[in-house]
């Protein structure tokens, strides 16, 4: 390195030391106050020394007005430029009127007396517009604009002259005008000053290839440092920074509900993005018209990643911390500055295209503080500013969208790592993790828009399904005898999900599996009732995890609408005591069942039925559940073995109302069953008290039953989890090469067997049984068959059941958070008996504890359990057999003493997962007494 080299090397790191101290952290209200205080005077500012730009401005304040009014007293009485900021200030003060129109400069200037030098760019030369220069000298100022034009880079000509470096410009970097009216001269003549029109430096491939060769030539790389932190510094050089040409210019993004009416499918490649392939997504709508900038990028992705992968295969260490410093002072002009915020520029996208396009993003210099602050600064986009930014997203590759996810993922693992949370201090309040979840929720719903689609065609049929269900339930809950009318509460919807017109129940296999999108070690730190407290605020008071469920467990996620129905239960509780006092009639807290044990169906449905006749809300009370006889007292317990005796009735395939596959094991429901509507919908509403109880059931449907409980319809690819036979039977339909009319000999009808045994056949269209499956037909016999067979010939049971189900959760955030596939977990539970999570979970009192002996007895013997015995435990504890969601290490089970060694059998409070076990002398004894509790004791007394 020659000395030059290092000289500059100096001076650019203790400029950017110094850029660093004079732009502090805005995290405080404070600090961020202060910050757009000094932006507004700074406008003033230069509202009074180089005006608007507007030669016709009528602002006697304006430099480019007519009447401006702070010229001096005489035309050699200038007013200097120190005191034309204490008229800015004064300004500022009084709130006068400011020009909209105005040049986006930095916000200190040299001035004669003061001390301080201009505001340092991260490059280590000056920011400072040229135009702020001591205007008492024009001719030096238009003849040093002029050499600035004519300059071009040379092996000989690496150093720049004074006025360049002041200025913060590059001789390679290409300069477009500043999109902005220059004075004219009646108005720079009142302003005492010329203000030359002002360019912008801006890259392109071409132009820092060239850069690059020429401080390889001269083995120094100051040019490149100079021009690289001039234009990541400044938003309008990123704007004009790498655009296509406009022959190369293509309408590549388009709403996400154009994308869905196409027919032409894109095939996903792993090697390269799908912008600017000719396989990309091709719409009815598009033509040889105009580009519409709100729904594509002007930049050249291909250009731009190969203009990084040449700069960052130099060994030019302090490249990065030039670039470092330039996005941090990016980021903190963009949230003291809402220009670019609120989208007045159809390109300023760009911006953030362009540096999280950065391949070093995760290196740990820019996790430190740039990349954070960026994240931060993307956030607070608007909703139609992130939609813009998906629809660009969409169209990359899974390699480039994965490593941005992995990106994102490290922010917010680091932030986690390093902070210290507790109940005062939560992950809620820092910055940079805030940023970063709502960049990836951008992130994810790009990974939803370029994923595998259900077809536009289906969607509409979904939602007008959706929307003649919900005015259905309204109309029969306002039919109801005992029904208070009041505004229903419906969970809050997603406005980037609204403005996209997609939801994550809409894609079938995103770009990126979603649970790729959790962070495990965020789940552990969050405090789920303050987040609950801020997701329910209105209007929205501070940045909650609950609108952004991607990143959350199912476990976390359930634990947010437990608190959602307990909120609930509390509600009905209280109008129940209302109506009381009003009214005089007795109070209701709980929606009460009494069951005798040999009449558990008849007992339940007529209970459940007569609240949902006769008021609706009554069963969005807590359960309370009594068997007759019996002196248990429901907590919970009590309720989860009543859920568990109704399931194993209803399901009973002697019951009739659903069937059972030999080969699955899935129940399914009977197109022929002799039950009428009521019954499916108690069995419904049976469903949905055990979710919103949280209480798992015993219940084997196939996943096609959650996803139509989530306003789906089954298709053709559901019944590979539902009829796995009939799948690849007509899948290999689909794939027949011969001649399908001949061979396979089928009609468009299929035929079906009721309960007695007798044949039935059904057309699948009009003369179905006529028409025969031919190879250009077999597709939309393959639909047909997978729509009679999954929707039609069971409208009228599963109507009735979702009826049932959507009486208890209508209201309810299940919609919002969960997906199919975590429906059925919280409805069955997790299928992993690890007893070692269970008894690192456990607790003990009354004088046990881990080292005791009868406790390691105990353990011993039941991890030598077989799978039916370490159900039978959990029942025997739990009073549920199966696995809550999240795992055994969320049960939370407690062993107790219960006196000395005896003959007594161990009991339990399954209400609170309450083992009591003697002190038993030998484990043998502890095996025998243990294994006779847990397979015939059954019922509840009182102890």
């Amino acid at each position: 390195m020659n000395s030059k080299e290092s000289e500059s090397d100096v001076r650019g790191a203790q400029a950017a030391s110094n850029n660093d101290e004079s732009i502090s952290s805005f995290t405080n209200p404070a600090e961020m106050k202060r910050a757009a205080a000094q932006q507004m005077i700074s406008k003033y500012f230069y509202q009074v020394t180089d005006g608007c730009g507007n030669q016709d401005c009528t602002n006697q304040d304006c430099a480019s007005s007519a009447e401006f009014r702070h010229q001096g007293e005489g035309e050699c009485e200038r007013l200097t430029r120190n005191q034309l900021a204490v008229i800015a200030l004064q300004l500022c003060k009084d709130k006068a009127k400011l020009c909209g129109s105005q040049p986006n400069k930095m916000p200190k200037v040299e001035t004669e007396d003061s001390g301080g030098g201009p505001l340092q760019s991260p490059d280590g030369a000056s920011c400072e517009p040229s135009t702020s220069k001591d205007v008492t000298d024009d001719d030096s100022v238009q003849k040093e604009t002029e050499q600035d034009a004519t300059s071009t880079p040379t092996t000989s000509s690496i150093s720049l002259s004074k006025s360049d470096a002041m200025c913060g410009r590059a001789p390679p970097a290409a300069t477009v005008p500043y999109q902005s009216q220059p004075s004219t001269p009646a108005s720079t003549s009142k302003a005492n000053h010329n203000i030359p029109v002002k360019e912008v430096p801006f890259l392109t491939e071409e132009k820092v290839m060239n850069i690059v060769a020429t401080c390889k030539a001269a083995e120094n790389w100051s040019l490149l440092r100079r021009t690289i932190g001039e234009v990541f510094c400044n938003p309008q050089s990123l704007i004009a920074s790498f655009r296509k040409k406009p022959a190369e210019v293509q309408p590549e993004c388009h709403d996400t509900d154009s994308q869905r009416n196409s027919e032409t499918v894109t095939t996903q490649k792993e090697g390269g993005d799908k912008m600017g392939e000719s396989s990309s997504i091709k719409t009815s709508s598009e033509g040889d018209g105009p580009i519409d900038h709100k729904e594509c990028t002007s930049v050249d992705i291909e250009a731009l990643r190969r203009t990084y992968e040449v700069l960052f295969s130099e060994p030019n260490e302090h490249l990065q911390s030039t670039l470092i410093n330039a996005i941090v002072y990016l980021s903190k002009n963009f949230n003291v500055n809402s220009d670019y915020r609120y989208g007045q520029n159809p390109d300023y996208i760009n911006i953030f295209v362009i540096v999280m396009e950065i391949p070093i993003l995760h290196s740990p210099e820019y996790l430190d503080s740039a990349f954070p602050q960026f994240c931060t600064a993307m956030n607070a986009l608007s909703v139609k500013d992130k939609a813009r930014l998906v629809r660009i997203w969409s169209q990359f590759d899974k390699k480039r969208l994965t490593e941005m996810l992995n990106m994102l993922q490290q922010i917010i693992t680091v932030g986690v790592m390093s902070g210290t949370w507790n109940r005062t201090n939560t992950v809620n309040d820092d910055a940079g993790i805030i940023g970063a979840v709502g960049v990836m929720k951008i992130l994810y719903y790009a990974c939803l828009c370029g994923g595998q689609m259900d077809s536009q065609t289906l969607l509409a049929e979904e939602r007008e399904l959706s929307t003649s269900e919900n005015q259905s339930l309204s109309d029969m809950l306002q039919g109801a005898m005992g029904h208070e009318p009041k505004e229903p509460h419906q969970p809050k919807q997603d406005l980037l999900a609204k403005e996209l017109h997609l939801f994550f129940r809409d894609c079938r296999q995103p770009l990126i599996p979603h649970e790729e999108f959790v962070n495990e070690y965020l789940n552990e730190v969050i405090e789920m009732d303050k987040d609950f407290t801020i997701y329910k605020a209105e209007p929205l008071s501070k940045f909650s995890f609950m609108n952004h469920p991607f990143i959350l467990t199912t476990a976390t996620k359930n634990q947010g609408m437990f608190y959602d129905n307990r909120v609930r239960m509390m509600n009905e509780r209280r109008s129940s005591l209302l109506q009381s006092l009003v009214h005089g009639a007795p109070t209701m807290p709980y929606l009460r069942l009494r069951i005798r044990r040999d009449h558990v169906i008849d007992d339940a449905l007529v209970g459940l039925e007569m609240a949902a006749m006769d008021n609706p809300t009554d069963l969005k009370k807590q359960l309370y559940v009594e068997f007759d006889g019996e002196q248990g007292i429901d907590e919970g317990g009590v309720s989860k073995e009543f859920f568990q005796l109704v399931v194993e009735e209803i399901f009973n395939p002697d019951f009739g109302m659903f069937t059972c596959s030999e080969e699955t094991r899935h129940f399914w429901f009977n197109s022929t069953s002799f039950e009428n509507d009521a019954q499916f919908t108690l069995i419904g509403i049976v469903l949905g008290l055990a979710i919103y109880n949280n209480i798992i059931l015993d219940i084997n449907f196939p996943m096609v039953v959650y996803r139509k409980l989530m306003d789906k319809k089954g298709t053709f690819e559901d019944m590979k989890d539902s009829h796995p036979v009939l799948y690849n039977s007509l899948k290999d339909l689909l794939e027949y090469d011969g001649n399908v009319e001949d061979d396979f000999m089928v009609n468009f009808d299929l035929g079906q067997c009721d309960v007695f045994g007798t044949s039935q056949t059904s057309e699948l269209k009009e003369n179905g049984s006529q028409t025969p499956v031919t190879n250009d037909n077999r597709k939309e016999y393959v639909t047909l068959y997978a729509d009679f067979l999954l929707n039609k010939s069971i409208e009228k049971q599963f109507k009735a059941f979702k009826r049932g189900f959507q009486m208890v959760t209508d209201e309810s955030p299940l919609k919002i958070l969960f997906r199919p596939e975590e429906l059925e977990l919280l409805v069955c539970g997790s299928k992993n008996f690890d007893f070692q999570e269970l008894e690192n979970a456990t607790e003990y009192d009354g004088g046990f504890t881990e080292t005791s002996t009868t406790i390691r007895s105990f353990w011993e013997i039941v991890h030598d359990f077989n799978e039916e015995q370490k159900r039978q435990l959990l029942q025997f504890t739990t009073g549920s057999d199966r696995v809550p969601v999240g795992g055994l290490s969320k049960l939370k089970l407690i062993i107790a003493r219960n006196g000395p060694d005896s003959d007594r059998l161990p009991t339990s409070h399954t209400c609170f997962n309450v083992l009591l076990l003697p002190n038993y002398s030998s484990k043998d004894k502890l095996g025998e007494r243990l294994l006779k509790a847990i397979t015939h004791a059954k019922g509840f007394g009182m102890l």
